[in-house]
């Protein structure tokens, strides 16, 4: 066993970086599987090159995929719209897409060595929803194998979805998804805390309450509320007192009003709309504006051909004013119950000494 996973990564001095720090690359898993897009995966993919083509030239865009024919299929569909140089592919087959939980969540430190580190945490798909799941376990160790970088597991489930972070310590994620007995049962919020401290540098974690109709992940907090700056936060809202997520983004939003930071702050807290209901065979899907991803320079947000498309990405654009905001056409991608940020991982760049 070596020290990264022998001893906790905060106690290393890594901490997980803000989504909007700089980041080296970011990672994806190419959609395949027909039963999470059945009769849309040809959309899905669509939605996926322009994803690449908005994160190409900014930063490296690394790719898993099945084997040798589907490389070959996944370049084709890229074809000259992405420059070569800033793809790197790797041969890592997958269960299915969704890297933002399956795959490393990346902590960094200043100075030598091993100033990028992967944590690896387990992954049960979403509580045992979703069997086989023994490739898409396989993926954060392999991504650190690629990456040469030192690996640390936590021996905990827990996805990269259902936390999101100010780079400063600060942790939002929900009590729906976090404290529920389909993860880790031996746990309590204590305990949970504990190893956010732990491996990301938890110093303050802000509990919201349950999620938006229709997501199967029990409440990924990358559907609800997301830090845009260290002291403020986008949160979905819905104000249709007849819709079934009005009540719970209600509270979330009265819970981020009387939420602190470690140092007493408070914070400021913009509302964002949500998109008029989706459905699929008369079930909801879980469509939402906060599922956006954050790269160098730009920001891709997830649009459903709704009224409400053009006022999120102005609200974000407002936010992210430094960066230009993508809109990609995610009514596809949805239909697997999830978005743009499922489907990515950032990979930080690495902080210089001193």
């Amino acid at each position: 066993m070596n020290q990264a996973e022998q001893e906790a990564p905060a106690a290393r001095g890594y901490r997980m970086p803000a989504e909007w720090e700089r980041h080296a690359a970011t990672w994806l898993s190419w959609p395949h599987n027909r039963e999470t897009w059945p009769g849309c995966l040809d959309r899905a993919e669509a939605a996926m090159v322009e994803l690449a083509v908005a994160l190409a030239g900014r930063e490296r865009v690394h790719i898993n995929v099945l084997d040798h024919e589907h490389e070959r299929h996944v370049a084709e569909l890229l074809g000259g719209r992405v420059p070569p140089e800033s793809v790197f592919w790797h041969r890592f087959p997958t269960d299915d897409a969704w890297i933002r939980d399956h795959g490393a969540v990346f902590v960094v430190r200043r100075g030598e060595p091993d100033p990028l580190l992967a944590v690896d945490f387990d992954y049960n798909a979403w509580g045992g929803k979703y069997p086989p799941y023994d490739l898409d376990r396989r993926i954060a160790s392999l991504m650190a194998e690629a990456l040469d970088v030192p690996c640390h597991s936590p021996g905990i489930v827990l996805e990269g979805g259902s936390v999101d972070v100010n780079g400063a310590g600060a942790v939002l994620t929900t009590e729906q998804c976090l404290l529920n007995d389909n993860r880790n049962p031996g746990l309590d919020r204590a305990g949970i805390e504990a190893v956010l401290a732990d491996s990301l540098g938890a110093t303050r974690v802000i509990w919201l309450g349950s999620g938006i109709a229709g997501d199967d992940t029990d409440g990924h907090i990358d559907n609800l509320a997301r830090f845009v700056a260290c002291n403020t936060v986008v949160t979905a809202v819905e104000p249709n007192a007849a819709d079934p997520n009005h009540v719970p983004l209600k509270a979330n939003r009265e819970r981020l009003a009387a939420a602190r930071l470690a140092d007493g702050a408070s914070l400021e807290v913009i509302e964002l709309p949500m998109p008029a209901p989706l459905f699929i065979g008369g079930r909801r899907l879980p469509a939402s504006y906060a599922n956006f991803h954050i790269a160098n320079d730009v920001v891709a947000v997830p649009v459903f051909g709704v009224a409400e498309d053009s006022e999120a990405c102005g609200i974000l654009g407002d936010c992210f004013a430094d960066r230009r905001i993508v809109p990609i056409d995610c009514t596809a991608l949805v239909v697997g119950f999830g978005a743009l940020h499922c489907l990515t991982q950032q990979v930080p760049e690495v902080p210089r000494a001193g």
